[in-house]
């Protein structure tokens, strides 16, 4: 008989950029929405900011990830040099420190030193870069896929409410908005954290919950200022 296990954890990098990206593209845009239509702007106002909060929005998100990321990348990139030079110069050391991690997780010690010595004759540094600094192949920073998919799901989450706005008649723009954008966080939720492997229900709870905080906090600020524009 064969056993297989269907592991998610090499989704993780592209998933919390492409949740992030949708998550903040439905909340930005419907609360810029609601806090406009709350402060009694014409539809054309509300349009416009609505579309020039897509663009903005999916710019700053590509060029966060992609900065963000990158100062990850270069921080894995110089632990990895680190590594490549303390095994050129300290090769013995680098046995007994891995010998010792193999230790500290059950291994008996002449078994850890047997283990130690086969992995550093089969790839030192990858053993290394994986058990001493804890980088593992599907986790490595993508700056660029990163940026690609924040941008690109934030432009399709804020397409929701800006679509919505566009159709829904003014006098009834808030109340529609507001629950129809909570019905996309809502399957947002759901969807990432099926992806992911995670509980559904409580997926689709934490991002509703905090999308609908968002939004009741913009339209609070317009309903203040209550300004026609």
């Amino acid at each position: 008989m064969t056993h297989s296990e269907r592991h998610r954890s090499h989704r993780v990098g592209w998933l919390r950029a492409a949740v992030l990206g949708a998550n903040d593209g439905i909340v930005s845009t419907a609360s810029l929405i609601i806090g406009f239509a709350a402060a009694d702007a014409g539809i054309d106002n509300i349009l416009l900011a609505g579309v020039a909060g897509l663009v903005a929005g999916a710019m700053s998100m590509a060029a966060g990830e992609y900065v963000s990321v990158s100062s990850q990348a270069d921080t894995e990139n110089a632990d990895i040099a680190l590594e490549k030079k303390s095994l050129k110069e300290n090769y013995e050391s680098e046995v007994a420190e891995l010998a010792g991690i193999y230790q500290s997780r059950g291994l008996e010690p002449q078994f850890a030193q047997q283990v130690a010595e086969q992995m550093m004759a089969h790839d030192a540094l990858g053993a290394h870069v994986r058990d001493d600094i804890g980088i593992s192949g599907s986790g490595n920073a993508r700056p660029v896929q990163a940026a690609l998919y924040s941008a690109a799901t934030f432009t399709v989450g804020a397409a929701f409410p800006l679509l919505v706005s566009w159709l829904a008649p003014e006098s009834k723009l808030i109340p529609i908005v507001s629950v129809l954008s909570l019905l996309f966080l809502t399957a947002l939720g759901a969807i990432a954290a099926r992806i992911g492997g995670a509980a559904v229900a409580a997926g689709a709870w934490r991002v509703t919950l905090w999308g609908g905080f968002a939004m009741a906090m913009t339209a609070g600020v317009g309903w203040l200022f209550d300004i026609a524009i």
